[in-house]
C-alpha cells in the first residue's frame, strides 16, 4: 500500500519526471516528435489556481478535463530530516499508522470505499515532505476531503495498533534494504556523503531504532506536524477551481489550525576538505560497480542559474543514450555496461550530484571509473558544446509535454515544490530558466562542484573483493 520513496529527485520532483521521460522522448521519431508537440494544446489547462483556508491550508486546484478523473493529494511539510535524533523512521512508520482509522472511520473503511468505487490510492515519505493521495471520480471528491480532513487530527494509536505496524516496517526495511546490497551501499554513501546534515540518515530510518519506535513517539510526531496550517492539498483533474474551493471549505475548514511551527532550520555541512571511500562487499553481487558524489546546490539553496546549469549537466554528462557517458563508455570504448549521472536537485537543502557504472567484458572497475572520470574533466576543461547543450534543452523541455500528460504527476509537480519553498511561479517559469543556461555556466558548473578532492566514492563488490 505503501510507496516510500527513499529521496525524491528533481526540480522540486519536476525535473525527476521529466529525466524518466526524456529517454522516451529523445527516442522519438521526427513524426512522433512533431505530434507529441502538437498534442499540446490538449494539455491540461495552465489556469492553476491557489487559495488558502483561514485555518492555514494551501490548496492548489489544476483543471484537466480530458477524462473524469480526479486526483487527490495531501501532502505534508515534514519528512524524516525533521526527525528528532534517535527517532529516525518515525516520519514513514506514521505515514503506515495513518491507515489504521480514526473513530468515525475504523481502520479499513476508507481503502475499502476507495475500491469500491475503482479508485487508486497511495502514500510516500521523503525527507522533505509526506504525501497521501486518491484518484477517484469527480463524484468522490467530497468523501477523499472528508476522510482526509479527519485523519488528519483524529487519529486514533493504541499499543496494539502500532506493534504490529513497526513489525511491518521492520520487515519493509529486511526486505528493501537488507536483503540488498545496492541499498547498503547507497545507505553507507549517503552516511558518509552527508557529514552533519539528516539527509545522511535513511528515510526509513536504523533498525536498532525502528525497533524502540512506540506509540509515544507516533502521537507527537502527529500532533506536532499534522495540522492543515503545515499541509498543502494539491486538487489535479476534471474539476472547476470554485467547486474545489467550497468542497475544501466544507471538510479541511473544519480542521482547527495548528500550532505554529518555527522555520525548517537543519544541521548544515561543513566544508568538505576529504576524498572518501566507501567500499561494500558482498557474496549476492555478480558485478561490481561504483557510484560517485558530491554535496552541491538545490534548487532552494543555488544561486541564480546555478541549479539550471547543473540539472543540465547531468543530462549531457549521464542522462541517458545520448549523453557522453554513455556513447563514451558503453557505445564507442565498450568497457561499461551502464554508465550515468543524476543531480537530486529537488531538496529543502543542499542536495547531491551523482555519477554510476559497471563494468563489461574484461575490463575492470578502475577502467570504468577513470573514464567517467575523464569525461568530467573533459567538461571542466572544455566546456561543451552549443549543439549538445541545445539538444539536452530541448530534450527537457520536450519531455515536459509528456509530464503535463500525467495528472497524478502534475499533482506530484505542484506538491513537492510547493512543500519545499517553491512556488507557482517557479514552475511556471523553469522552462525558461532551463532555456537561458549557457555553455559557460554548464562548464562552471563542472568545474566548480566536481572535485574529486573533495568526492565519495562508493564501491559494490562481489565476496572475494574483486573489482574486475
Amino acid at each position: 500500500m505503501h510507496d516510500t520513496r527513499y529521496r525524491a529527485r528533481g526540480r522540486r520532483v519536476l525535473p525527476a519526471l521529466l529525466v524518466a521521460l526524456v529517454a522516451g522522448a529523445a527516442s522519438l521519431s521526427p513524426a512522433a516528435a512533431t505530434a507529441v508537440q502538437l498534442s499540446a494544446t490538449q494539455q491540461p489547462s495552465s489556469e492553476v489556481s491557489s487559495f488558502t483556508l483561514d485555518n492555514g491550508l494551501q490548496v492548489v486546484v489544476i483543471p484537466d478535463r480530458r477524462a473524469p478523473v480526479v486526483t487527490h493529494m495531501l501532502w505534508y511539510k515534514v519528512g524524516s530530516a525533521d526527525e528528532d535524533p534517535g527517532k529516525s523512521g518515525i516520519a514513514h512508520f506514521l505515514e503506515h499508522l495513518m491507515f489504521k482509522g480514526t473513530e468515525s472511520n475504523p481502520a479499513g473503511v476508507f481503502s475499502r470505499r476507495i475500491a469500491e468505487i475503482g479508485g487508486r490510492e497511495n502514500a510516500f515519505t521523503s525527507y522533505d515532505y509526506t504525501a497521501y493521495f486518491q484518484q477517484v471520480t469527480p463524484d468522490a471528491l467530497r468523501s477523499m476531503m472528508a476522510f482526509e480532513a479527519d485523519r488528519m487530527t483524529n487519529l486514533i494509536l493504541t499499543d496494539e495498533v502500532v506493534a504490529p505496524e513497526r513489525e511491518v516496517v521492520i520487515e519493509e526495511r529486511n526486505s528493501r534494504v537488507e536483503s540488498e546490497p545496492r541499498s547498503l551501499l547507497g545507505e553507507e554513501f549517503d552516511a558518509t556523503l552527508y557529514q552533519n546534515h539528516p539527509y545522511r540518515i535513511p528515510v526509513i530510518g536504523w533498525m536498532h531504532e525502528i525497533e524502540q519506535l512506540n506509540r509515544a513517539d507516533a502521537i507527537e510526531f502527529y500532533q506536532r506536524f499534522y495540522a492543515p496550517n503545515n499541509a498543502v492539498l494539491i486538487v489535479a483533474g476534471d474539476v472547476e477551481a470554485e467547486a474545489v474551493r467550497q468542497l475544501a471549505e466544507e471538510t479541511y475548514g473544519a480542521v482547527p489550525r495548528g500550532p505554529d511551527l518555527p522555520p525548517r532550520l537543519r544541521p548544515s555541512e561543513p566544508e568538505q576538505n576529504t576524498a572518501r571511500t566507501v567500499t561494500l562487499t558482498d557474496p549476492r553481487v555478480s558485478t561490481p560497480s561504483f557510484r560517485k558524489g558530491w554535496i552541491v546546490p538545490s534548487y532552494t539553496t543555488a544561486e541564480k542559474g546555478e541549479a539550471e546549469a547543473l540539472d543540465l549537466l547531468s543530462e549531457i554528462l549521464g542522462g541517458g543514450p545520448r549523453s557522453r557517458a554513455y556513447e563514451a563508455l558503453v557505445v564507442e570504448q565498450g568497457i561499461a555496461s551502464s554508465a550515468g549521472a543524476w543531480y537530486q536537485s529537488g531538496a529543502l537543502d543542499a542536495t547531491s550530484f551523482q555519477i554510476y557504472a559497471s563494468p563489461r567484458g574484461e575490463a575492470t572497475l578502475e577502467d570504468v571509473e577513470k573514464a567517467m572520470d575523464a569525461e568530467i574533466r573533459r567538461i571542466a576543461d572544455d566546456g561543451v558544446t552549443e549543439a549538445e547543450l541545445a539538444a539536452a534543452k530541448k530534450r527537457y523541455v520536450r519531455s515536459m509535454i509528456f509530464a503535463r500528460d500525467n495528472q497524478s504527476g502534475m499533482a506530484r509537480i505542484y506538491g513537492s515544490t510547493l512543500t519545499t519553498g517553491g512556488t507557482i511561479e517557479d514552475i511556471a517559469s523553469w522552462p525558461d530558466r532551463i532555456e537561458a543556461v549557457t555553455a559557460e555556466q554548464v562548464q562552471e558548473a563542472a568545474r566548480r562542484h566536481l572535485d574529486f578532492n573533495r568526492a565519495v566514492t562508493g564501491y559494490l563488490l562481489p565476496a572475494a573483493g574483486d573489482r574486475s
